[in-house]
């Protein structure tokens, strides 16, 4: 829930967010957001854009992001700014974990 000070992995609710992606969202408040994303191979993140900014770190595994009119690999380690408006999308190529901070919160992505 928003504002929660201690948010627990074992407590969060997994969510399908796509075929072969799995949501979980971690701790957020009004201004930042903490969000996991588990991708199967081949596992596709749909080309979108939306009015937050957008960190991603990957935590493991290969993906094809592309952030506007460039595509770049990127593996463990990386990690992938995506300011508001900004049309972002990728394959996983390797099976792996994305974390996402979003400023502000993704009111969609709750149900407060």
């Amino acid at each position: 829930m928003k504002n929660d000070v201690w948010v627990f992995y074992k407590d969060i609710e997994p969510e399908k967010a796509g075929e072969g992606v799995v949501r979980r969202v971690l701790a957020y408040s009004d201004d930042i957001m903490v969000v996991e994303n588990t991708f199967s191979k081949d596992a596709v993140g749909k080309k979108h854009s939306h009015p937050h900014t957008q960190i991603t770190y990957v935590k493991s595994g290969r993906f094809l992001f592309t952030i506007g009119d460039t595509t770049r690999e990127v593996t463990e380690g990386d990690t992938l700014l995506k300011t508001d408006g900004v049309v972002h999308g990728c394959v996983c190529l390797e099976a792996g974990v994305l974390l996402d901070i979003f400023s502000p919160y993704r009111e969609d992505f709750v149900k407060d």
